[in-house]
């Protein structure tokens, strides 16, 4: 029966292909902790939150320089304390209301006046004065010093019409469907552990996306969502493994994009965890608050093989907190300062800090009351982690130290890392064009209150010189200077060695090439498609079906050549994603 004609066979095929829903499919594995803007940390829900709610600026996606988002033009007093922002009138709800300089402000004051509300983004108002919006156009910020981060203020605006019934912000789940937002997609249904899925916004003000929907399906592992991107099940996989991705090179449909990651991975080691009001809290092993300790750990890890045998060369050794895609931060240090992989020098601090061997080999607290044994805790959904963890004991066995190994749940691990039960953890965080966030979270403030909510604290680090570069670095905002101070603030981390940091792994995505046009990536060219610090990608992501039909004319159209404009009018840019996020704890 096959071949034989069909009545009106290519007309048929033709509508059915124009009436059947243009829908992407994202596989995901990681899970998300909330919808609520206020509180999400893990990277799929600030994502999507991406999606939901605009911003009041925007990166680029070819530079990730400062563009026009819901503000399209701004200006700074000349004391450098007063920002001015002019809000576009074109922009509206999803429920059809405008979007107005009132609900950028009613934003902001929800967060100055509720500490839930601070939870995810907190860093950046931190040093608000006033917010008010003189008129519906107009949003006015005075802070009480300079602030550089005022064009990367990463905070989603949410609609005051719908949030201002909220009660109770630390428990509201923002699950009533359709979600009201601003941006180029609107959240329509959520089923946790199975997906999310979102319907494009219409009426969105850059224009509507070429998508009718967006579904994230989750899959408990990377191999299963390898197997879906084979059977053509999903569209888009993104945090594969050296394994995976060579694996798929070659296959019909197939397309690959290694991009350099923004993300870093550590092993974050417990210097004694404690509250916001410094009450010692957890388990931590005390030999981890010496520091001496903590730098023979770091001389212990061989960072340019954990990049060959775990990485498979896709990656670059580790160092400073910001990863080397982010050139005007990034550190790096000279020979004289590092902190190289050298067994003998890690078992010379030891002994001179008085940690002897014990007849099993294992050293002991110099008053021989504990032996030298930490738990070491990965991700047990994290393909990786096993072999990373294995190669550090190994290390670690040469020096003395006895290293447990224990893969957990991600949730689970966020649990006994927030609570500071652990000695040495297995982690990252993603970091963004502007490095305030990242930096924020190794600071005194980040640390949990008594009750145990609030903070996004690292590592529960708390050292005075680092506050001081802090504040130092984020009243700068000449971008060369400012960035000098970065480098400092970098290096007294690697000189504490409270985050060693193992490496920056390459983003090694697939997506199908047979329903897919190439997709926009950040930045551009070598960038990534998923997790950007933005919405481009998913915002102007082409079936292939429609770039035929309208020539091919690549990914963003006229939308970059709109940006263009936008900046123009947007005028003078200073220095500038909010975030980082944890890899988990995101």
């Amino acid at each position: 029966m096959t071949g034989l004609p069909v009545p009106g066979g290519a007309a048929t095929a033709h509508a059915a292909e124009q009436t059947r829903p243009k829908t992407l499919r994202v596989a995901i594995t990681r899970g998300i902790d909330t919808l609520n803007p206020f509180l999400a940390v893990f990277a799929t829900s600030t994502e999507i939150n991406r999606l939901m709610y605009d911003f009041l600026t925007a990166y680029d996606p070819k530079d990730t320089h400062p563009v026009p988002g819901l503000a399209e033009s701004w200006e700074v007093s000349a004391d450098k304390l007063t920002w001015t922002y002019r809000i576009r009138k074109n922009a509206k709800w999803s429920d059809g209301q405008p979007v107005t300089a009132r609900d950028v402000a009613f934003t902001y004051r929800l967060m100055l006046r509720d500490e839930d509300a601070r939870t995810a983004n907190g860093n950046f108002v931190a040093n608000f004065a006033s917010v008010t919006a003189p008129d519906d156009w107009t949003a006015v910020i005075r802070t009480k010093t300079p602030q550089a981060t005022m064009l990367a203020l990463d905070v989603p605006i949410v609609p005051e019409h719908v949030w201002k019934n909220v009660k109770d912000i630390g428990d509201y789940q923002n699950d009533q469907y359709p979600v009201v937002g601003s941006g180029p997609f609107i959240l329509v249904d959520y089923k946790p552990d199975q997906y999310v899925k979102l319907k494009a916004n219409k009426n969105f003000w850059r224009g509507a996306p070429k998508l009718d929907e967006l579904v994230y399906r989750y899959y408990k592992n990377t191999d299963a969502a390898v197997q879906a991107l084979r059977k053509g099940e999903v569209d888009v996989v993104g945090g594969l493994t050296p394994a995976q991705y060579d694996a798929l090179k070659g296959e019909p449909g197939i397309a690959l994009n290694k991009a350099q990651g923004s993300r870093f991975y550590e092993l974050a080691v417990n210097p004694g965890a404690a509250t916001v009001t410094g009450e010692p809290i957890g388990d931590g092993h005390p030999a981890l608050r010496d520091q001496r300790v903590r730098r023979a750990i770091h001389h212990a890890i061989d960072k340019k093989t954990l990049v060959q045998k775990v990485l498979g060369g896709y990656g670059e050794p580790g160092a400073g907190y910001l990863p080397a895609r982010f050139k005007d931060f990034h550190w790096a240090p000279n020979p004289a300062e590092a902190i190289d992989f050298d067994i003998a020098k890690a078992n010379q601090i030891l002994d001179q800090a008085g940690y002897r061997r014990g007849p099993d080999g294992v050293r002991t607290m110099p008053d021989g009351s504990q032996p030298l044994k930490f738990r070491l805790l990965g991700h047990n959904d994290r393909p990786l982690d096993a072999p990373l963890a294995q190669h550090i004991a190994g290390w670690l066995e040469r020096i003395g130290i006895r290293a447990d190994v224990r893969l957990l749940a991600s949730a689970r691990l966020n649990e006994v890392w927030s609570a500071g039960e652990y000695d040495l953890a297995l982690g990252g965080w993603n970091a963004n064009p502007d490095p305030d966030y990242v930096l924020s979270i190794q600071k005194c403030d980040q640390r949990p209150a008594a009750s145990g909510k609030g903070g996004t604290t690292d590592n529960f680090l708390c050292d005075a010189e680092y506050e001081a570069l802090y504040a130092q670095q984020i009243q700068e905002l000449d971008r060369a200077k400012r960035a000098e101070i970065v480098k400092r603030m970098q290096q007294r981390l690697y000189e504490l060695s409270t985050a060693v940091i193992l490496y920056y792994a390459y983003e090694l995505e697939a997506y199908r090439k047979d329903r897919f046009a190439p997709f926009q990536t950040q930045p551009d060219p070598g960038g990534v498609i998923l997790h950007q610090d933005g919405y481009w990608s998913m915002w102007s992501a082409t079936p292939v079906s429609a770039e035929r039909s309208s020539g091919g004319t690549g990914p963003l159209l006229g939308g970059l050549a709109g940006l263009a404009v936008l900046a123009v009018m947007a005028g003078v840019v200073v220095n500038r994603r909010r975030r980082a996020t944890a890899d988990d704890r995101e």
